[in-house]
């Protein structure tokens, strides 16, 4: 009876599928690139942030309120900021958080699907 509940949950543990992951590698373009590139992020907490990015600026949309960003130079990731928030990131991590206090308004945020 042993062998039989151990052979059962072996075969059930090979019945479950595979995980697909929640977010993919997107690429974003090059800050100079003039063709709008949008890709949404999927962020902590599932929240989503769109992002078009085109000639050194970002329009960075969480939630119906959008801002519009302006590239900065860093030595490493990228970043776009407006008066009072930025868009920074690396690789494939970004976070969208306050200019002055670095507060996350969303962070963890990973590239999801292309919009455009």
């Amino acid at each position: 009876m042993k062998r039989l509940s151990i052979l059962a949950i072996l075969l059930l543990a090979g019945c479950t599928r595979d995980q697909q992951p929640l977010t993919t590698f997107i690429p974003r373009p090059a800050p100079d690139d003039p063709t709008p590139a949008g890709i949404a992020y999927l962020c902590d907490g599932r929240k989503e942030v769109s992002v078009v990015y085109a000639k050194n600026r970002a329009s960075v949309t969480m939630d119906g309120r959008t801002w519009r960003m302006e590239y900065q130079p860093t030595d490493g990731g990228f970043r776009y900021v407006d008066t009072a928030n930025e868009w920074v990131g690396r690789d494939e991590l970004a976070s969208l958080r306050e200019s002055g206090t670095a507060r996350p308004i969303a962070f963890n945020c990973r590239p999801l699907r292309r919009t455009t």
